[in-house]
């Protein structure tokens, strides 16, 4: 009845897609730009399934980019490789012997690199097979053994990729020493190639002609994390069996000979470890933008908390009045969140340029010790890319846009990636203790200290979040103005600094109380 009370006439047609016309077709670029909006909304959502249908973008083509960058997460069998192999480079003492001043001439470095290289091989085999490895000791025919060197290689690179809070110091020896075997004349002496590009989402479906999973709607629910937080235990259950069932779902609907259910649960649980690492590292940089458009505005400082700081105050190395600074930290986050939203992809990137055989790296003094100092094309490119991205989405860009890499600064693509892991880590205990000051405001006594010491847990909150937009945002951190500053690389140098000072705060007890164990998470004295 109600239908018929309107007119025909009068109604008017909305496509489904905005890109079934070719006009829009010539927009999709600018659309692209909004991706990482579109990915945090469904990461976000608990009623993915719903939202899926409506999505405004083509959901299988963004699935497919993603998978790209996705590793497979380990299988029973290939953590027993990873234990091996973990345990070979705790002991191996690989860098410390190679990356030595000591070194005269190039000829006696590369007989170093294949004695050592060759020790670890060895090594590597006997542990797992002693018969086979009394054999490669006798005729050293490594090439026989080349699938498994391959295998527990590309098996280390993928774990640590998923895992970046794991093989701290194991993963840097494990990358220099296959950098070294990628040397010709060491390639030469092995008789093969110790590298294999690292197992994916997309290579693996690929393979077996199951692409077509990543199309389907249901598989941003069979995906997506359950987030417990301030959601009944009856709604927890509930959105579990909805995605369990998505993915049995899809296990049914597409298995093969080629591709068993198994297998497809298992890529879908690797696209789900995806995002719970962007929950865990890129949502961090949101919270943090949250607090600072809710507790300070932008033009009017509120007494008290002012954003401005002056150059040769308190360390400060730059001059920004409260507008000028609220904007450059604004844009710092926004373009962090960013380049965590794409880690997997720069990761992968970095991966090839160190691994690149015709990207050499030369031994030199950086400042900061002896540093393998190499060119990093691929991972250059696509951090240009991101950084022009977020310009372009703030209109107007405060302080420099340089990108260090592969300078005394930035020595390689492993410096890089290991810089960047460490946002979440600064922001992460910044967040906790933000959060939890109305829960620790409940006690009676610690409410009363909060309100003697700060007039509040408001203003707690303010005076915490105050300090670090300015001290960790105010080009220091480095040993002149000329490494530090307002580039990309030094706004992180800065923020590590900040870090460094957190015990002469006075809202360090705050922190104390909140549960608060450093920000690398090794404990406090």
């Amino acid at each position: 009845m109600i239908h018929r009370t309107g007119k025909r006439k009068s109604h008017k047609s909305k496509p489904y897609s905005k890109y079934n016309t070719d006009t829009d077709k010539t927009d999709r670029m600018d659309e692209d730009s909004e991706e990482v909006e579109d990915t945090e909304k469904l990461n976000k959502s608990s009623d993915a399934k719903v939202t899926a249908k409506k999505a405004d973008f083509d959901i299988g083509e963004w699935m497919e980019n993603r998978a790209k960058f996705i590793p497979l997460r380990l299988q029973l069998e290939e953590r027993k490789y990873l234990r091996l192999l973990e345990a070979a480079l705790n002991v191996t003492e690989y860098t410390d012997k190679i990356d030595d001043a000591t070194h005269t001439s190039k000829a006696k470095r590369t007989v170093a690199q294949i004695k050592e290289l060759c020790a670890v091989l060895t090594g590597l085999v006997l542990a797992c097979d002693y018969k086979r490895g009394q054999e490669l000791f006798a005729d050293r025919s490594y090439e026989e053994n080349e699938e498994f060197f391959q295998t527990i290689f590309e098996i280390g690179r993928r774990h640590k990729i998923m895992n970046p809070e794991k093989m701290r110091s194991a993963y840097g020896k494990l990358m220099y020493l296959l950098a070294d075997s990628m040397i010709p004349e060491v390639q030469d002496m092995l008789g093969f190639n110790c590298v294999v590009p690292i197992s994916t989402v997309y290579s693996f479906l690929k393979e077996r002609n199951g692409l077509k999973i990543l199309h389907e709607d249901i598989i941003l629910l069979a995906t997506m994390e359950i987030i417990p937080d301030g959601k009944p235990r009856n709604q927890i259950q509930a959105e579990i069996k909805r995605k369990e069932k998505a993915i049995e779902s899809l296990s049914r609907r597409y298995q093969s000979k080629a591709l068993p259910a198994d297998d497809i649960r298992h890529c879908l649980y690797s696209i789900g470890d995806n995002n719970a690492y962007l929950r865990s590292n890129r949502d961090p940089c949101e919270k943090m933008l949250r607090y600072l458009e809710s507790s300070f505005h932008p033009t009017s400082p509120e007494a008290g908390y002012a954003l401005g700081i002056h150059a040769g105050a308190q360390g400060h190395r730059l001059s920004h009045d409260h507008e000028t600074q609220y904007i450059y930290v604004n844009q710092t986050l926004k373009l962090w969140r960013e380049i965590l939203n794409d880690m997997f992809k720069l990761w992968m990137l970095a991966d090839q340029d160190i691994l690149g055989a015709s990207n050499p790296y030369r031994l030199t003094q950086t400042g900061q010790g002896l540093h393998r100092v190499q060119p990093c094309p691929a991972v250059s490119r696509e951090m240009h890319r991101t950084l022009f991205k977020a310009q372009k989405k703030a209109g107007t860009w405060v302080g420099s846009s340089v990108i260090h890499l592969g300078d005394k600064n930035v020595p390689n693509a492993l410096m890089f990636i290991d810089k960047y892991n460490q946002v979440s880590r600064i922001l992460s205990p910044i967040c906790i203790t933000l959060g939890q000051l109305d829960e620790l405001s409940n006690n009676e006594g610690l409410k009363k200290y909060i309100d003697r010491k700060f007039g509040g847990v408001e203003q707690c909150r303010k005076e915490i979040l105050a300090d670090f937009f300015k001290g960790a945002f105010d080009g220091s951190g480095a040993d002149n103005f000329y490494d530090a500053g307002s580039c990309i690389d030094g706004r992180l140098t800065s923020a590590w600094n900040w870090c460094s000072q957190i015990e002469s705060k006075s809202y360090f007890p705050v922190f104390l109380l909140t549960g608060f164990v450093g920000f690398d998470g090794g404990g406090w004295n």
